[in-house]
């Protein structure tokens, strides 16, 4: 495996496999992986010849109450899981690399209407830090094809619909949420549980399943998500949010849609857990 810091040595190789008419895949992360992004990898595996790999810890999608500082870095170990996995490069760029005239005077891309509720109203400037830095990383990486966990719902969305209004000839793969036997999601921020938390923690997956149960008989979306928020706060946690929305549009749902997500963010101890589950209905 590759190991590049510099865009010049990052698209040198590029164009080296590009010359060999070779199919890319591309995984932007930032870092701190676990078996969530390793299932990424090996996705990205099966439908491309390279395997790019990104670890970027991006300033610009961290608030202004949010300690970026304090975000796990095991650069170590995650080239230790990339380079058992078969990733072909990893990309490690410096923020002065990636914002070179630094955060205050870089252009900017932000997409509307998608990503300006949930998680997008409680971290704002959240998605506009993510999809600028994707955009970048993907005019870098150049790939035919990208992999994200659907555990980040709304961020494949976000990017997805970026993807189309820019007319990127990048096809979004997007991979199922792994999760512990506890029904917890994956996630970098569950090493912020201590032991108590992370027993309390899978209350939140458990009632995303409640609640795609009882919708299937109940069209009562609004009371049901709030009794589910109920529970949620009633196990130890602090729900930020939970709606039931459209798959797509991530707008409110309707009675007569089909195909719906559950999207839902709480707090617990000093993490913030996102999660969802789709639901079809008949």
């Amino acid at each position: 495996m590759q190991i590049i810091e510099q865009i010049s040595n990052l698209r040198g190789e590029i164009n080296l496999w590009r010359q060999q008419g070779l199919k890319i895949a591309f995984v932007p992360t930032m870092g701190n992986l676990h078996q969530g992004h390793m299932t990424l990898v090996e996705k990205a595996k099966l439908v491309a010849d390279k395997v790019v790999a990104s670890i970027f810890v991006n300033p610009m999608q961290f608030g202004v109450n949010e300690d970026i500082g304090n975000y796990p870095r095991t650069m170590a170990a995650d080239q230790e899981q990339l380079l058992t996995a078969g990733c072909d490069l990893l990309f490690t760029p410096t923020p002065a690399i990636i914002y070179p005239k630094g955060l205050d005077q870089q252009s900017y891309v932000e997409v509307p209407n998608v990503s300006q509720h949930y998680c997008g109203e409680s971290r704002p400037g959240h998605f506009r830090g993510v999809t600028t830095v994707v955009c970048k990383l993907f005019n870098l990486v150049q790939p035919d094809i990208a992999c994200f966990g659907l555990k980040d719902y709304q961020q494949v969305q976000v990017i997805q619909t970026m993807v189309e209004d820019l007319s990127m000839p990048i096809e979004i793969i997007a991979v199922e949420t792994v999760r512990e036997a506890s029904g917890l999601a994956l996630s970098s921020r569950n090493n912020y549980l201590n032991k108590a938390e992370k027993n309390i923690a899978p209350a939140l997956s458990k009632n995303l399943k409640w609640l795609a149960q009882a919708i299937r008989s109940n069209d009562d979306f609004v009371g049901l998500a709030q009794k589910a928020a109920r529970n949620i706060n009633m196990a130890g946690m602090k729900t930020d949010y939970i709606h039931i929305c459209h798959a797509r549009t991530l707008q409110p749902a309707s009675k007569d849609d089909k195909e719906l997500v559950i999207l839902a963010a709480a707090h617990c101890g000093k993490a913030r857990l996102i999660d969802n589950l789709q639901v079809t209905l008949a």
